[in-house]
């Protein structure tokens, strides 16, 4: 067996020593034809320098033909223009192209060369060069391509820009001379007197530096293209999003060859914007290709292998699924050594992620397995429709009285499979209610529908509403809602209703309308509790929450996660998974700043779907 495994791995680190250089294109990205350059070196080429109509004209001038080769061939330009300071000696050197570089190099050039905007999510973990990529190669377009053509950087912190500035300068400052084709020298100056932006001269390229902490200084600006970075750290509120801010930039920003759109950031957990839109890009719902780099990825994370019988020998599963993947048994002793240094394979996962689920893996506490929630994200669909329900009247007998589902792309009720017609099946359906806040600044309340009867014998997620409502006419909705589910066992969450009821300055009567509803709706969820006074058993309307059930709900949620042990549909619901936590007293909660209110009613709606009667 260890032959074996060792010609494999001397398979991979021979693939892994592919020849690259830049300058004469060899093992360079994209589609490249070898050819005596004038000064009678042989260079690998890209074939759309063939096909430009200066290439006969260059053939007799090594100088021409540098300069028409800089605005073909990204690669070559950057390990000839383009100086940099090297992270780990702290010199400067040109910029050669790593390996993860190289690939999202080809991905840029690709969509470039097809004509296409180019328009990239980028997943960082580790420090591989991928933010000196982007600018670079923004730089270039500049530089070589396009007069007249704004950029914006848009950076987490104004520190950060600064340092964009630098790079830029940097740049410009060492550019040869003899591969600038403009008059003016190659600088960066103000533009207009403005702290903020600087210009090419020449080329007439603005490059204008900002941070997300000044979000309104850049609005209203005209950019081709756009950098924004460490977007998961981006302050998100009422006043400002990420997502609005994003919106109104790229707005701008036309859809035309050479127009550039990256957002690129390290994780931050799950449920904001940058998480959402990766995971909008990786279903292929987002005009942006999603890239992530592995540690595996980068050249520097290798270590000897002195004895491969004993690595092989000591290697947990984790360890043989990176064999799997692809790694080298080096890349693997690296992993194995670093490992050390953590408390647990999940701290190290987190700050080496082989995946993108890794990445986003929020904390050690989290309460479900990522790669679980992962496996549930792949069942989650659009819905099928969206609207709300129309009944005789909003409270009392008329709200069990449904007329039709009305669409509305404003709704809150989203139906991903409409009740089945036919026989009644008794309790098919279970309704689970959680009830939130009535202001926007609240909690949500969730009402969830589940479908017990399907083919695989997977409880499934058929329907959900989720929105901000007086609880009385919440009460009544999840009722109407039941009674359109084939008269559904309605599960309300109680706490929050029993609450209500001793409150002074709003009294809402919500016992009194949990028993008004108990009269006319049929099949509500029944708890046994005891009487206060007498302490004999009695049937109370509603599920009560408390340190126990919910312990109780959560842990048989827990198994049914990592086992797929229901059919998930809504990509919220994912982001309250993963983003939920058991902190260090033992309580079940979301991680602060998130919502667990769809969590919550996934968890009851199972339970009381799966406890026999």
């Amino acid at each position: 067996m260890l032959p074996t495994i060792l010609n494999e791995n001397s398979r991979r680190n021979a693939l892994l020593l592919t020849p690259y250089d830049p300058v004469t294109g060899l093992g360079a990205t994209g589609d490249r034809i070898a050819t005596l350059s004038p000064s009678g070196s042989m260079e690998h080429i890209p074939r759309s320098m063939t096909d430009d109509p200066s290439f006969a004209v260059v053939q007799a001038s090594p100088a021409a033909w540098r300069r028409l080769r800089i605005r073909h061939d990204f690669e070559y330009w950057a390990a000839t223009c383009v100086t940099i300071r090297d992270k780990l000696t702290g010199a400067d050197v040109k910029l050669r192209l790593n390996r993860p570089q190289r690939r999202v190099l080809a991905l840029m050039e690709g969509q470039r060369l097809a004509g296409l905007p180019i328009r990239l999510i980028m997943l960082k973990a580790r420090q591989w060069g991928g933010s000196t990529l982007i600018l670079m190669y923004m730089a270039w377009i500049q530089c070589c391509l396009r007069r007249n053509w704004h950029s914006l950087i848009c950076a987490h912190v104004k520190d950060t820009s600064a340092t964009i500035r630098a790079m830029y300068a940097k740049m410009l400052d060492g550019y040869p001379e003899e591969l600038w084709e403009e008059e003016s020298r190659p600088e960066f100056r103000a533009f207009e007197r403005s702290l903020n932006t600087r210009v090419i001269p020449g080329r007439d390229c603005r490059v204008t530096l900002a941070s997300s902490e000044r979000q309104d200084a850049v609005r209203g600006t005209d950019f081709a293209m756009a950098h924004l970075s460490e977007v998961a750290f981006w302050s998100d509120s009422v006043q400002r999003s990420p997502e609005a801010f994003i919106r109104a930039v790229c707005g701008g920003v036309a859809r035309v060859p050479c127009s550039m759109i990256v957002l690129e950031s390290t994780a931050n957990g799950v449920g904001n914007y940058f998480h959402a839109e990766w995971v909008r890009s990786k279903r292929g719902d987002s005009d942006k290709t999603a890239v992530f780099v592995p540690w595996h990825e980068i050249d520097i994370y290798t270590a000897p292998v002195t004895d491969a019988e004993a690595l092989w020998e000591s290697m947990d599963a984790y360890e043989r699924g990176l064999w799997e993947k692809g790694c080298t048994l080096e890349q693997i002793q690296w992993y194995h050594d670093k490992r050390r240094e953590y408390a647990s394979a999940a701290q190290m996962a987190a700050e080496f992620p082989s995946d993108d689920v890794e990445a986003f893996a929020s904390t050690s506490r989290s309460v479900f397995l990522p790669e679980a929630v992962e496996a549930l994200r792949a069942g989650c669909l659009p819905p099928v429709a969206v609207g709300e329900l129309v009944t005789s009247a909003p409270v009392g007998y008329g709200a069990l009285v449904v007329k039709e589902f009305r669409p509305d792309p404003l709704g809150r009720l989203k139906v991903w499979k409409m009740p089945q017609s036919g026989g009644r099946s008794y309790n098919r359906y279970v309704v689970a209610v959680d009830i939130g806040g009535r202001s926007v600044h609240s909690d949500f309340s969730v009402i969830s529908v589940i479908d017990t009867l399907t083919p695989d014998g997977r409880p499934e997620v058929v329907a959900q509403w989720r929105g901000h409502i007086d609880h009385d006419l919440l009460t009544w909705k999840a009722a109407a809602i039941a009674q359109w589910y084939d008269e559904a066992l309605l599960v309300i969450e109680s706490n929050t209703l029993e609450t209500d009821n001793s409150t002074t300055c709003r009294p809402d009567n919500s016992l009194f309308t949990l028993s008004e509803l108990n009269h006319v709706y049929r099949n509500l969820y029944y708890r046994v509790a005891r009487d206060r006074v007498t302490l004999a058993p009695e049937p109370r309307v509603g599920f009560h929450t408390n340190r126990s059930t919910k312990a109780m709900v959560i842990t048989r949620l827990i198994g049914l996660v990592r086992d797929g042990g229901y059919v998930e549909r809504d990509l919220d619901a994912c982001d309250e998974l993963d983003m939920y936590e058991c902190d260090a007293s033992g309580r079940y909660a979301a991680k602060p700043g998130h919502h667990d209110d769809i969590l919550m009613t996934r968890a009851i709606a199972l339970h009381v779907a799966l406890t026999p009667p």
